[in-house]
């Protein structure tokens, strides 16, 4: 993919690149040097692994899904309403606007129509049954968080999108005009009507080939209103990072983050649920809304590990969770939805309790 073109107002996006902090002249990099898989002293999962290792990978039955459709058409009293739409897909309502996240209708998350990981579930709302958009944002560009289908659909609506540095070539060729495109480097800020959305950092890696690893940026966002504050922290490692995030941007009333998708070997730039929760320690504030997990078959973990982990360790870590089904709408700051539907769809081997030590009610016992 080029990293030629034009973004919003004229800039070059080449020249833009360039001059980021991030990139070394060739490729993006993490703050910290972290590289994707090369976890220091831990064997990296096989080909064979992916397609031969693990149990209950994929769900034993179809799973509950919330049409969300009624509920959008009615007020959000509170200023503040979500809706998970499975894996890192969420339908965001802040302070008058309405903003979509790494949307994915596709049916796989692979370059291929035939092969690759494919939906648990099929979307609980039709991409044209979605209430009127004021933005999307695309957090950076894998498979399974820019869908080229859905982005081509949405290129035929007047949605502007938000991306990271470079992303916006994709969005580019897919039928996206480049007046609808804003690109951000990390700390970099845009307006959506009453609004302020911020770029911030993550720990992670970009790239939808072989040739152009690492050509385009990753970021988190951050959603500020006048009244509420949401954080998305799409894909990452732990990164100290998320103390400079909690003191820029917080304090946050929701935080998304991720938990599922992950393995030893990719420690430093994906969380799983014990990280993610370490994270959340340093972000500080808010309702914790776990993401990127129940759609996709993207690691070697049973597909309910994730879910079960953090609901199992949430009273010992004492912070306020958010777990709806997929597709329910809900008001976070005038109540909290922990449903564990997911024990419904488990066919056999149910999974193995998470054993907290006696009197850690802190994060320090988490492993690393």
């Amino acid at each position: 993919m080029s990293i030629s073109g034009r973004l919003k107002g004229g800039t070059p996006r080449r020249e833009r690149i360039r001059a980021s902090p991030r990139f070394n002249g060739r490729t993006f990099v993490n703050t910290h040097g972290v590289l994707p898989g090369m976890k220091p002293g831990v064997a990296r999962p096989t080909i064979r692994d992916f397609l031969c290792g693990g149990e209950r990978r994929v769900p034993g039955g179809p799973l509950p899904l919330v049409d969300p459709v009624p509920v959008w058409s009615t007020p959000n009293s509170s200023g503040l309403r979500v809706t998970w739409l499975g894996h890192s897909t969420t339908l965001i309502e802040i302070d008058g606007i309405r903003v979509l996240t790494d949307p994915v209708w596709g049916e796989r998350a692979s370059p291929l129509k035939f092969a690759g990981p494919k939906r648990f579930h099929p979307p609980p709302a039709a991409l044209a049954s979605l209430p009127p958009l004021d933005v999307v944002i695309v957090s950076h560009d894998h498979y399974d968080h820019l869908d080229r289908p859905t982005i081509r659909a949405l290129a035929k609506t007047r949605v502007p999108f938000i991306t990271s540095l470079g992303v916006g070539a994709h969005l580019e060729q897919w039928g996206v005009s480049p007046d609808r495109i804003t690109e951000l480097d990390w700390w970099e800020s845009t307006r959506v009507g009453s609004v302020t959305i911020t770029a911030g950092p993550a720990q992670h890696f970009s790239g939808r080939g072989l040739k152009n690893r690492n050509t385009t940026l990753w970021s988190s966002f951050h959603l500020r209103g006048p009244k509420h504050s949401f954080f998305f922290g799409a894909d990452t490692g732990l990164t100290e990072e998320y103390l400079e995030v909690a003191k820029r941007l917080g304090p946050f009333d929701v935080v998304a983050l991720e938990i599922g998708a992950y393995h030893p070997a990719w420690g430093d730039i994906h969380m799983g649920p014990l990280n993610a929760i370490k994270a959340y320690g340093m972000l500080g504030s808010g309702v914790f809304l776990p993401i990127h997990w129940g759609t996709f078959n993207l690691a070697m973990h049973p597909w309910d590990e994730p879910a079960e982990t953090v609901l199992q360790l949430a009273p010992a870590a004492r912070f306020p969770l958010l777990m709806p089904r997929l597709g329910q709408p809900v008001e976070p700051l005038r109540e909290l939805v922990v449903q564990p539907w997911w024990r419904a769809v488990v066919s056999k081997g149910a999974p193995e309790p998470v054993d907290v030590p006696e009197g850690k009610g802190d994060l320090e016992w988490l492993p690393d």
